[in-house]
């Protein structure tokens, strides 16, 4: 597995995610393009020390944008959503 900081890169914090982490205990990442399903699991679960239920992940496609004359496109990135285990009392 690679280093658990490097799939893990920043948590999107938005009016959607903090509805979904209040509702179905779901945290939203930007991870690492190339990390798969399971080695995104084994990382939160070693940064957070939680049990993680799901995972689901998503490609986002850069949006081309303009500036001035010229135009580009901005990276392509991939972001997962969560799910941790309810705890037991």
């Amino acid at each position: 597995m690679r280093d658990a900081y490097h799939i893990i890169l920043k948590p999107i914090i938005t009016e959607k995610t903090t509805q979904l982490k209040e509702k179905n205990r779901e945290v939203c990442f930007q991870v690492a393009s190339q990390a798969n399903k399971t080695e995104i699991k084994k990382a939160v679960e070693l940064l957070f020390k939680v049990k993680v239920e799901s995972v689901r992940t998503q490609n986002m496609v850069g949006k081309w944008r303009r500036v001035g004359r010229g135009q580009g496109q901005r990276s392509d990135w991939k972001k997962a959503y969560v799910s941790s285990k309810k705890a037991k009392k």
